[in-house]
């Protein structure tokens, strides 16, 4: 699935100050996505907010980024839980029209077993229209795919095509590029490992600060995947303080304070989020300042 090779980027649902959904800032921002150089687009991620959304305020969302995108990268959507039967049923029912793969989260809350994770996508491989990446996140889900369990779904479920992993653990990841079928992507669902896991054989990200700083976090994603690391790791360090600072509040109170900076969007985040501290939204600003 040589579309998902890159840098893809898990967007933000914009708000205006009322919290409703800020169409044209979304509209705006996918626009600079695409004429920055970045290779597909996830809606509906952790990073829309999409567990602070309604059901219509997510087929707004969807409808906004499959019509501005129209058809120019691919398109992922997340669409997981902790209710298989649920995620199944949902699965089935979807208008999946304009979007080319599902982003599908382990079970969170119900800390299943590692064969419990296994029949759990078993079961969402068999409903799902799309193929399906999977996503390994424990900080939110409080348990851990391991990377036999990744590659135990991998081998057996084609439509199966990849993970977005995101523990934080360079050894598990190259553990897991080790394990998994040469075609199953690895992708790393956390900036700052993104490099280091691309070189040592995975596929790219699912990225967070790539959004607001697209061309060069797409350059740095495409050097490392040439293989030239020593140019790949200049822009690295040139980019790394930034990751810092966009999750020290969370994500993504910390990304939207940078968009914010650069006039992309209004400042708004849903509780339980609140938007990051003034002492933060400084340290951004001079981030940006000094970002040359």
């Amino acid at each position: 699935m040589k579309s998902f090779i890159g840098t893809g980027v898990a967007l933000i649902t914009p708000f205006k100050e009322d919290l409703s959904v800020d169409v044209q800032a979304l509209e705006n921002l996918v626009e600079s996505q695409i004429e920055n150089g970045v290779d597909y687009l996830v809606v509906l991620g952790t990073t829309a907010e999409s567990a602070s959304l309604d059901k219509e305020e997510k087929q707004l969302v969807k409808n906004t980024v499959v019509k501005q995108n129209n058809n120019r990268l691919p398109l992922v959507l997340g669409l997981g839980g902790n209710n298989t039967r649920l995620v199944c049923e949902e699965l089935k029912a979807e208008d999946f029209t304009g979007f080319d793969a599902i982003l599908s989260v382990s079970p969170f809350y119900n800390k299943p077993t590692q064969e419990g994770i296994y029949q759990h996508f078993k079961a969402v491989s068999t409903a799902s229209p799309l193929p399906i990446i999977l996503y390994n996140v424990p900080g939110r889900t409080a348990s851990n795919m391991l990377p036999e369990t990744i590659n135990r779904i991998a081998r057996d479920f084609e439509n199966v095509i990849g993970v977005k992993e995101a523990a934080g653990d360079m050894v598990q990841a190259m553990k897991l590029i080790s394990l998994v079928p040469e075609d199953f992507l690895v992708i790393s669902g956390d900036d700052m490992l993104t490099l280091p896991m691309t070189l040592a054989g995975g596929k790219g990200v699912i990225s967070v600060i790539a959004q607001g700083l697209p061309a060069e976090f797409s350059k740095m994603v495409s050097l490392g995947l040439d293989g030239k690391s020593a140019e790949a790791y200049k822009l690295h360090y040139k980019i790394q303080h930034s990751i810092d600072l966009i999750f020290a509040e969370g994500n993504p109170a910390g990304i939207k304070a940078l968009l914010a900076q650069k006039g992309s969007i209004e400042n708004y985040v849903r509780l339980p989020l609140v938007k990051a501290t003034p002492e933060l939204q400084q340290q951004i600003q001079d981030f940006l300042s000094n970002f040359k």
